[in-house]
């Protein structure tokens, strides 16, 4: 007779056992566990310059990729995509606020 499904492995589960490593020594030795390293990180000499314009840099490309989403969308979903898009566009105008007056208070000759 022929068997379709094959025959389950016969070692042991690596992942499995190191799943269950992970979680008696987070309940048993917590000091063993090391703390998870940050994904993204802001350099902590950045200027205040850089970040502000960064971040509007940041909100436009959002608000370009939010409304070339809304043009492939309709009904409700188009609707969240741009309610998105127009919060997006408030921190835009919030940040480019700021950077005017940062401008200002740069350069008084303004």
């Amino acid at each position: 007779m022929f068997k379709v499904t094959p025959n389950p492995p016969n070692g042991p589960d690596l992942k499995l056992n190191h799943a269950a490593n992970r979680a008696i020594d987070h309940y048993l030795n917590p000091g063993a566990e090391a703390p998870p390293a940050p994904l993204f990180s802001i350099a902590s000499d950045a200027s205040n310059e850089t970040l502000i314009v960064n971040s509007y840099e940041t909100f436009s490309s959002v608000s370009a990729l939010l409304l070339d989403l809304s043009e492939a969308l309709t009904g409700k979903q188009r609707d969240v995509v741009l309610a998105i898009h127009q919060l997006s566009e408030l921190g835009v105008l919030l940040v480019d606020k700021l950077m005017e007056r940062k401008a200002t208070l740069a350069d008084p000759g303004l």
